[in-house]
């Protein structure tokens, strides 16, 4: 077992290392910034995905509303996924595909930013709120792994994990997530 550890521990570090050869860490920056501008201007950060991806969409919620790093006002996010009764209506009357895309229709304003959370980036409902999300002006931002699937060529920006290993990109999203949160807050609350 400890070899098997070590194995996926050198395997992660492999991945890191490629992450600053691919444009990863420059697209975190131009992200990181585009965020800071929205929230500046009075905006808000949208966010889902589906299973593990549902979840980094409500952790990122929850650390921007309430405070990651530093004590500070709460900021402007929400995850789309954490509404049971939202999201069983819309999946009963409309079809699943339509979980998203109803609630940005609804909660979205142009200046927004919406994040497409997936690690295939192949997920109907996250490319059907990612194009009226594109429609109503917002900003797109697919965090994805593997290709990026059709979501990186639909989304503004792409943070794409070069692994077709789901934890693998799990755990990079996890750590982009907390990279962004971080320095969203450096770039709000930090006299320069």
């Amino acid at each position: 077992m400890k070899k098997e550890i070590e194995q996926v521990i050198d395997h992660k570090k492999d991945l890191l290392d490629l992450l600053g050869q691919t444009g990863y860490l420059d697209a975190l920056e131009q992200v990181t910034q585009i965020m800071v501008e929205c929230i500046s201007a009075g905006n808000k950060i949208i966010l889902a995905g589906n299973g593990g991806s549902a979840a980094d969409a409500q952790h990122f919620a929850g650390e921007i509303v309430g405070r990651f790093m530093m004590e500070r006002k709460a900021l402007p996010a929400v995850s789309l996924c954490v509404d049971p009764s939202v999201m069983t209506c819309i999946g009963n009357d409309y079809g699943f595909d339509f979980v998203f895309e109803r609630q940005i229709s609804g909660l979205g304003k142009a200046g927004d930013i919406f994040v497409a959370i997936s690690t295939s980036g192949n997920s109907v409902n996250l490319i059907q709120a990612v194009e009226t999300a594109r429609k109503m002006n917002m900003k797109t931002v697919g965090i994805l792994g593997k290709t990026g699937g059709k979501l990186k060529e639909l989304c503004d920006y792409a943070l794409v994990v070069p692994s077709n290993e789901t934890p693998r990109i799990q755990e990079i999203h996890t750590f982009s997530v907390h990279m962004l949160c971080e320095h969203i807050e450096k770039g709000i609350f930090e006299k320069r």
